[in-house]
């Protein structure tokens, strides 16, 4: 091992955060590998490939010493975040014994370069420092880092930034999703982990180490603070250790304090960014009993210096740092000038650094709370109401409740299985439920994504004149009801036997019998979609029965699937995916044929539809084909002689037209200057895609639009529908991100295997109307609101205004028809519950 360790200016060529000058991931990584045999200091994991191929790093800083021992300091760190069965004595020996385990992330949000390229230069002063500050960091603390938390957009960013250099164009965004499917809502996948980066993270933080503290360094708007750092403001969500709340102030005080110790002014803390946030990594790790915090630096133009007149420096649109003047979270404000991406680098070098040294500082207090946080957590689920949450082996889509329990595992929740039947609150549970119990030291994440959740509707979240104030992001994110799981909370159970388990267990699939009239498929089952997909990939028959369909020992509901095939390949499917093909006793009457349909979706540029990456990664998933349409694909016409069916993602009608935008975007982003790409990546489908839309439908194309989107098709197809909700106050209706209850016609195509009793996921979405005329029988109702008691989880302003009202409609127009998704179905890939609403659209 060497005992010189390169510095990063001499393995890059230059000073990381030096203007217009941005390390690519893959020097980056050659860097870290590199130290890794220059010091006896650091430790490089390769977590495995991203979603495109490149690696995701982990490293490790620590002493020598340290790192010998890590394995036994990462039991003893484990022993701690579950102290179940541990006496005092025995946890006071193990706080003696262990290191603070601290994690931090880097530019999880690609565009947010400043983390990345930080971390070379972090890790350079730890290994290569010593004086007593570092020898106490690498002496107490394990640092735990991911130097890239998106390899794939790292490069997407550095080498379109790299491609405009030098050019009017120099400094913008990516006119794409800086993720192959996600973007910016990559830290919006922490609870359902769908990407492999996510898991990663998960095994990280939720179950191979726990640390007792992560942050992660983001950017924000250009305008306003110069930093944020800890605590968050209010409002407060429930169910995280006091502790927690109390850590963030306490580490962000010592961020802040540093910073200004340093000299940089513009910093600000208890603002802006509120407590109750989205499940991103930052905000769930609470739940998880660490002390989950963000920074966020304001932006230059990726590596290009931005200038900033004083009179340009504001407030928060929220309020909570009501103008740009001092006060007690912001005594020192920037007086404006040059920005430059050297600036966020040593704001977040010396934010990161004052979290390892209170760490280091106060290494058995930090173990101590970290005892405690799980102790009094499990102290709080076994004496609190409910004492459990039950998955009934009985479900609508028993698979997806599997993936659910699978999920839970993932975020290291312990969930039991009876192992026979058992009494709770009244109720029979068979043998194969599983049990959440809430003395556990996860007992406020199992609340939070289990349990109802109400947001609060208070003087943190109302304005001066009463109008509500936007959530950070979803007012909820009850994960079971985004599955369409049913969760019974239970307040007393009579032992039945259960055995905790360390993996799902999904129904056993087969084809139990043969038939000469084919075999059945539940619809009810998400799963049953992809098989069918299969079936027709390789010419094979499949029919859609419009009635129950009776097979051995039972009914299925209306819209079961009717398939003839090699029973070989049948029951390599079924084992596969965990499905029965049902022998048939006799021919299904009135079964319709289904046809693969050839599916087109549209993705713009002007940044990002985060919608339609996760639309194209769901149908890859349950193995729908679709072709990508660009505008192009919509000007040129014929559209009908290549597709059947097109979707339009949740989006505005200007960005998708591309009329308008300036327009729109001030009206509803005024805050965030419009981007301005090169001419190629301003698009729209203008006049002429409007039109070959409206010719597409007219000779029997489908077009699927979802939430926002709807407006194009009502406005341009000229529908006789209309949105109650346009133009409507905010104090008079509000619904941000929250579950309303809906009803749905099972016996409709377009909602076979649906529950007629269900959960949506209600988002700035419209209400129809069907307006009177004489084609009112060309109209269908899918999916409508009931009277009342519409809110299940989130926020809900003026229930009234959806009562009876349409939530998806479908509408004869020429040959073809729209069907009308007003709320998300698939969003974020989270609500299963709502997928075959989407998917039934997608057969013919």
């Amino acid at each position: 091992m060497s005992n010189v360790v390169t510095p990063p200016e001499e393995f890059f060529g230059f000073r990381l955060g030096s203007d217009r000058k941005i390390a690519r991931w893959d020097r980056i990584v050659a860097y870290f590998r590199l130290l890794e045999t220059q010091s006896d200091r650091i430790k490089v994991v390769e977590m495995g490939p991203s979603t495109e191929g490149n690696p995701f790093l982990l490293v490790i800083i620590s002493s020598a010493d340290n790192l010998r021992n890590l394995e036994r300091l990462r039991e003893v760190n484990l022993r701690l975040s579950d102290p179940r069965g541990l006496t005092e004595e025995e946890a006071e020996a193990l706080i003696r014994e262990g290191r603070a385990v601290i994690c931090q992330s880097m530019s999880l949000h690609a565009t947010e370069i400043g983390g990345t390229q930080m971390a070379p230069e972090l890790a350079y002063d730890l290994l290569t420092g010593t004086d007593e500050e570092v020898r106490r960091i690498l002496e107490n603390v394990v640092f735990l880092m991911v130097p890239c938390f998106n390899p794939d957009g790292q490069i997407m960013v550095a080498d379109w930034y790299n491609r405009w250099l030098g050019t009017e164009y120099e400094g913008c965004g990516l006119p794409w999703l800086y993720h192959k499917y996600v973007g910016h809502d990559n830290n919006r996948d922490a609870f359902q982990t769908n990407m492999v980066e996510s898991r990663y993270m998960a095994s990280i933080l939720f179950r191979d180490w726990i640390p007792q503290a992560y942050i992660d360094h983001h950017h924000m708007g250009s305008y306003g603070a110069r930093f944020y750092v800890p605590p968050y403001c209010e409002p407060i969500h429930p169910h995280a250790d006091p502790l927690i709340w109390r850590e963030h102030s306490w580490y962000g005080a010592h961020m802040a304090y540093k910073l200004e110790e340093a000299g940089k002014t513009g910093v600000l803390n208890a603002a802006q960014y509120l407590a109750w946030g989205h499940l991103g990594f930052h905000w769930i790790t609470g739940y998880h009993n660490v002390a989950g915090m963000l920074t966020e630096s304001a932006s230059a133009r990726l590596a290009t210096p931005l200038y900033i007149h004083p009179g340009q420096l504001r407030g928060d649109r929220r309020g909570t740092l009501a103008s740009y003047d001092p006060q007690t979270n912001f005594p020192h404000p920037w007086p404006g000038g040059w920005w430059r991406l050297r600036d966020i680098v040593e704001q977040q070098k010396i934010a990161a650094w004052a979290a390892l040294d209170l760490a280091a500082r106060h290494r058995e207090t930090v173990l101590r709370n970290a005892y405690l946080k799980a102790r009094r957590q499990t102290e709080r689920g076994e004496r609190g109401r409910p004492a459990a949450y039950v998955i009934p082996r009985e479900q609508h889509d028993p698979l997806t409740a599997a993936k659910l329990v699978e999920k839970l595992l993932v975020q290291g929740i312990e969930v039991h299985r009876a192992r026979e039947a058992f009494t709770a609150d009244g109720v029979r549970y068979p043998a194969g439920s599983h049990v959440v119990f809430l003395a556990q030291p996860k007992s406020g994440l199992v609340r939070t994504l289990l349990g109802r959740t109400l947001y609060p509707d208070n003087a943190w979240t109302r304005a001066r004149d009463g109008s509500p104030l936007r959530p950070q992001d979803t007012a909820t994110d009850t994960m079971a009801e985004f599955m369409g799981v049913r969760v019974d909370p239970i307040d007393g159970y009579a032992d039945g036997g259960f055995e905790k388990i360390t993996e799902a267990r999904f129904p056993g699939g087969g084809v139990p019998g043969a038939s000469d009239h084919g075999y059945a498929l539940d619809p009810r089952l998400n799963d049953s979609y992809t098989a069918v997909n299969r079936l027709l990939a390789v010419g094979a028959e499949v029919w859609r029965a419009p009635d129950e369909t009776e097979v051995g020992g039972g009914r299925l509901p209306p819209g079961a699937f009717i398939v003839r095939g090699e029973p070989g390949f049948l029951k390599e499917i079924a084992e596969e995916l965990h499905l029965v093909f049902h022998p048939l006793p006799g021919e299904v009457e009135g079964r319709r044929p289904v046809r693969r349909l050839r599916v087109g979706m549209y993705q713009r540029y002007w940044g990002e539809n985060i919608d339609e990456g996760w639309t194209r990664w769901l149908l890859e998933q349950f193995e729908f084909p679709y072709v990508t349409l660009r505008d192009d694909d919509f000007k040129k016409g014929g559209l009908r002689d290549r597709l059947d069916v097109v979707i339009l993602p949740d989006d505005p009608v200007p960005l998708i037209t591309g009329e308008g935008v300036e327009e729109w975007w001030q009206e509803h982003r005024p805050w965030w200057p419009l981007p301005v790409y090169p001419p190629e990546y301003r698009s729209g489908i203008g006049e002429e895609g409007v039109e070959a839309l409206k010719r597409f439908v007219g000779e029997g194309g489908v077009l699927v639009c979802f939430n926002s989107a709807c407006e194009l098709a009502v406005e341009k197809l000229g529908l006789k529908v209309r949105n109650v909700l346009a133009d409507v106050p905010s104090k008079e209706f509000f619904c941000p991100g929250s579950t309303l209850r809906a009803r749905v016609e099972v016996r409709h195509p377009l909602g076979y295997g649906m529950p007629e009793e269900s959960l949506i996921f209600f988002w700035d979405s419209p209400a129809f109307e069907i307006l009177p005329s004489g084609f009112n029988d060309r109209y269908e109702v899918v999916v409508s609101y009931p009277d009342g008691d519409l809110l299940q989880s989130g926020w809900l302003i003026g229930e009234e205004k959806l009562r009876r009202r349409a939530a998806m409609v479908a509408a004869r127009h020429g040959e073809g028809r729209a069907i009308l998704i007003g709320f998300r179905a698939q969003h974020r890939a989270q609500t299963h519950g709502t997928y075959k609403l989407l998917f039934n659209s997608l057969l013919g």
